[in-house]
């Protein structure tokens, strides 16, 4: 009986050591998988964590533009008046550069812009060849004007009210000064224009070139009781703090055509060309057109600029 009783015992703690075993066992690859699982979710996080960054970076690199163009958009007032709709719409904010065009056409050369909106057309088809833009597309229009003290003392307004050559042939009669922009800006261009179809060359006492944007320029011109040409947009925003009046206007030859051009990604890797194009239908669609066409009625009585992009 004790024989048996021995041998019940010893199975007992065989059998006893064997479950101790076994469950160290499952322990031990219950660890085990729990281990791998750890890494394969800590890689799993790591990965969404590397996407979350690259489409973090996406949404920075996307997330503004510069927007080169002329002082007459920005002294007239337009870009504040509808750029906060394009930050609504987009979510991407337009940082301006208000420069001439012509600075603002190198700045797209030398890939510090990524869209331009300007306003001397020849010049902007000229880049959009040269492959500096991708397309040119028209966004609006006014016109230049003559602008002269209230006495006109050269009575501009009386023997060249809607010539701008027979001013322009006046003027370099020298009874007069005149003010230039002087600045490569798309103003500056056209008056060149002007300068050679009337076969002068501008130069002496009466002709001042000043080397500054629009807003400026009519601030020297008022103070010196002198003559200049402007976009009709920037004289009407400034008409209550000066003393110019119009006195040459309503030639077709002063009609005033503005731009947009998105700045080719291919001459420059820093180029964003998503902001850009986003930025061009924007300026292009209807209700950007209307923003454009409203703006000035309420103050001044209409519109500084007439919308026609397509």
């Amino acid at each position: 009986m004790k024989g048996i009783s021995k041998i019940l015992i010893g199975v007992l703690i065989v059998t006893l050591a064997l479950v101790g075993f076994v469950g160290c066992a499952n322990k031990a690859v219950e660890q085990q998988n729990a281990t791998e699982e750890s890494k394969s979710d800590a890689k799993a996080k790591t990965n969404e964590e590397s996407k979350e960054t690259e489409e973090s970076k996406e949404i920075k690199d996307n997330g503004s533009i510069i927007l080169a163009t002329t002082t007459s958009t920005e002294n007239s007032g337009l870009l504040d008046y509808i750029l906060p709709n394009f930050k609504e719409k987009t979510g991407i904010e337009a940082k301006v550069v208000a420069v001439g065009t012509g600075k603002a056409l190198q700045m797209g050369r030398d890939g510090e812009a990524d869209v331009l909106l300007v306003h001397a057309k020849s010049s902007e088809e000229k880049f959009v060849e040269e492959g500096y833009g991708t397309e040119r597309s028209d966004v609006m229009y006014n016109d230049f004007i003559i602008i002269g003290p209230k006495d006109d003392p050269i009575k501009l307004s009386e023997k060249a009210k809607d010539n701008v050559i027979g001013a322009f042939k006046i003027l370099s009669e020298g009874n007069g000064k005149f003010v230039s922009r002087g600045d490569d800006s798309g103003t500056h261009k056209k008056e060149k224009t002007f300068w050679e179809e009337a076969g002068v060359e501008p130069k002496g006492d009466w002709y001042v070139s000043a080397g500054e944007g629009m807003g400026k320029v009519i601030q020297m011109t008022n103070e010196m009781l002198a003559y200049t040409m402007s976009d009709r947009a920037t004289y009407l925003s400034m008409k209550d703090k000066i003393e110019l009046e119009v006195v040459v206007e309503g030639d077709s030859k002063l009609f005033n055509q503005y731009g947009v051009i998105p700045v080719n990604p291919d001459k420059n890797n820093k180029i964003n060309s998503e902001g850009a194009k986003a930025f061009v239908e924007w300026i292009l669609s209807e209700e950007t057109q209307k923003l454009i066409g409203e703006f000035g009625k309420e103050k001044f009585g209409q519109p500084l600029f007439t919308p026609n992009g397509k």
